[in-house]
């Protein structure tokens, strides 16, 4: 019974990215770089995407390297939170 608990059990998805904005109120825009292989040419093709976090504390500057989670939605466009500041912006 304990094994089926944890094999179902899904993880939140967790990304690492830089803070392009953060001129909103308790949200800021995390880019996050991918780097994928082309599936035809196997060269390697960084993709951008730009995520909206949540930032309870309003701590986060621009600049700066963030762990971002999954969560439930908050807003329209806000699907992650911030869970650690990384790096601070020089």
């Amino acid at each position: 019974m304990a094994e089926e608990q944890t094999e179902r059990e899904n993880r939140r998805k967790v990304r690492e990215g830089t803070v392009v904005s953060s001129k909103m109120d308790k949200t800021v825009v995390v880019a996050v770089v991918d780097r994928v292989r082309h599936r035809r040419y196997q060269k390697t093709v960084q993709r951008t995407r730009k995520l909206y976090a949540h930032d309870e504390a309003n701590e986060v500057r621009e600049g700066d390297r963030v762990r971002v989670a999954e969560t439930r939605p908050l807003s329209r466009q806000k699907r992650w939170r911030v869970v650690e500041i990384l790096e601070r912006a020089r």
